[in-house]
């Protein structure tokens, strides 16, 4: 049935990636401009629709460019966002006004003091992080592979080891945005979520196999990397200007897990590999706005003395204002992911990013 339904949708996928092919020559053949600015744009982006590790990408580049000495800056779409129009983060805003994940950076770079800014139209978003902060010295684009209204100084593409652009299909009988030659824009290739194999050998023959499949889409040269996700500990949630909840856990305990992503799977394998025994798991789409009855469904399902495992992007949903009492007595608790790097992949990428700004003396 599932073949059927692919079939039947081929049509239409085919008229997806055409449109898109024409797009894309027009920039290509200059008759549509793309803009640059005084400063470098970094994108990391995908062929695919949702789920491929943006976001711990994104940090890992920020994270990286804070040590290089840069005053980075972060632009996103702000997906799911109630506002609409070019928009700088600023105290008074949420998840709810600039998107999950931009509310997601602000939250993680406080500290360092990075900007963060939202706009449909990436062209007018870098203008408005530029007059605002001036200091400025790169900016990073989450998720704007299509977005050729602006020209990256370095284009950086994901794709998943257990769904590889490759063997995917265009929109709808697929999940690509476009066709698997778009992958030829890319300065880099992320194969992410890639195992960590004991075996060394057997790593890098799996390696050489997904990056032969890989190569043919791209400029003769383009580096292909691997990157994989490493899990930290659980963190209580805040919610107002306390923690919700504060007692440690114990792996090997029956747990709920409740995820708004695209790819909860390795979280929940996660979890299981540690000895969690998921009594429930609460799935919802990708960025959806969580309400007191979705909260009030997971207080059915849960019973006390479990801990509540969710996501840092799905957080930043839960900590509404308006979901506090739904939230009160819930231990819920965050495992932030970040990503490492197998092989020397870090230090080719490294290798990749514009050099800092030298300070005046």
């Amino acid at each position: 049935m599932a073949r059927l339904l692919v079939f039947l949708l081929l049509p239409f996928s085919w008229l997806y990636a055409g449109v898109a092919a024409l797009r894309n020559w027009l920039y290509d053949r200059g008759w549509k401009r793309a803009e640059t600015f005084a400063v470098p744009l970094l994108d990391v982006g995908n062929l695919r629709v949702g789920g491929t590790g943006k976001t711990p990408h994104v940090i890992w580049l920020v994270e990286e460019l804070l040590r290089q000495g840069h005053r980075p800056a972060i632009l996103s779409r702000g997906y799911g966002r109630q506002t609409k129009g070019p928009r700088l983060a600023g105290p008074q805003d949420s998840a709810a006004t600039v998107g999950d994940e931009p509310w997601q950076y602000v939250e993680q770079f406080a500290a360092q003091h990075v900007p963060v800014a939202v706009a449909e139209a990436r062209r007018l978003g870098v203008p408005l992080l530029l007059q605002a902060h001036p200091e400025i010295s790169v900016v990073v684009l989450d998720d704007a592979y299509q977005h050729r209204a602006v020209q990256p100084t370095l284009n950086i593409l994901l794709t998943e080891w257990a769904r590889p652009f490759y063997q995917d299909l265009v929109l709808p009988a697929g999940r690509l945005r476009e066709s698997r030659g778009g992958a030829r824009r890319a300065d880099v290739v992320i194969v992410t979520k890639s195992p960590a194999m004991p075996n060394q050998e057997e790593s890098g023959c799996a390696q050489t196999a997904i990056s032969a499949r890989i190569r043919p889409y791209l400029r003769p040269g383009t580096p292909v990397l691997f990157s994989t996700y490493v899990y930290s500990s659980p963190q209580a949630i805040a919610v107002g200007e306390e923690r919700n909840w504060d007692q440690a856990v114990v792996a090997g305990t029956p747990a709920v897990l409740l995820t708004g992503i695209a790819q909860p799977g390795p979280l929940r394998e996660h979890l299981e590999g540690l000895g969690y025994v998921i009594q429930h798991h609460a799935i919802f789409p990708d960025h959806h706005a969580f309400t007191s009855v979705d909260l009030a469904a997971l207080r059915a399902n849960w019973q006390p003395g479990w801990p509540i495992f969710t996501t840092e992007k799905d957080a930043t949903r839960l900590q509404a204002p308006g979901l506090r009492a739904a939230v009160a007595g819930l231990p819920i608790y965050t495992i932030p992911v970040r990503v490492a790097f197998l092989g020397c992949g870090e230090a080719v990428l490294r290798q990749l990013l514009p050099a800092a700004p030298r300070l005046e003396s």
